[in-house]
């Protein structure tokens, strides 16, 4: 195979895909912002200097968040390379709102050794509407990823019990009758 050469006016294109791309990107290596482009941090408030060697866990609700996703996305990507969810994250002046990323490790040995994500805020058609415990918005992000109660406890390593709990905390708080109509409110379609 033969090595690719990049020229300059190369370079300067990637940079310029980059900087504009209409979705927040960014390089992270062992789960710190290495590089990130403008849409990535002013949709969580900050200027592209600020983010530059933070910490991703600056960026998530709560620490224990932060390390859940953590363990979810390495193990998803040790196996495949690729990590994608819909997550509920921080803004710098503490609002919470729905976003998906996706990632892609540069060694699937080490997957967060490097690593580029991909961040969309996606508010606008999935507000956060409702205040949650950080265990609820665990349960609720693979809710609408369609996971079941079973599943769910053991991705977060619970009872299915206690996911129930959750589920009818969830259900309680958005005032849905059943749980295809909490999914409903949660993505926003209600």
């Amino acid at each position: 195979m033969t090595p690719t050469v990049i020229n300059a006016e190369s370079l300067q294109s990637m940079q310029m895909a980059f900087d504009l791309a209409p979705v927040g990107l960014c390089v992270s290596r062992h789960r710190v912002v290495v590089f990130c482009n403008d849409v990535f941090a002013r949709q969580f408030g900050y200027e592209v200097a600020e983010l530059t060697n933070a910490p991703f866990a600056l960026l998530y609700p709560t620490p224990d968040e932060f390390a859940n996703i953590g363990e979810q996305g390495q193990a998803v990507m040790r196996e495949t390379g690729v990590y994608s969810d819909e997550r509920i994250m921080r803004r710098r002046d503490g609002t919470l709102f729905w976003c998906h990323a996706s990632g892609r490790a540069s060694d699937r040995a080490d997957p967060f050794a490097c690593a580029v994500w991909m961040f969309e805020d996606i508010s606008q058609r999935r507000p956060v509407t409702t205040p949650l415990t950080p265990r609820e918005r665990e349960v609720a992000q693979h809710l609408v990823a369609g996971l079941t109660s079973k599943q769910i406890a053991r991705v977060l390593d619970l009872s299915p019990r206690t996911v129930e709990a959750h589920r009818a905390r969830l259900m309680t708080k958005h005032k849905a009758a059943t749980q295809g109509e909490l999914v409903a409110k949660l993505l926003g379609h209600v």
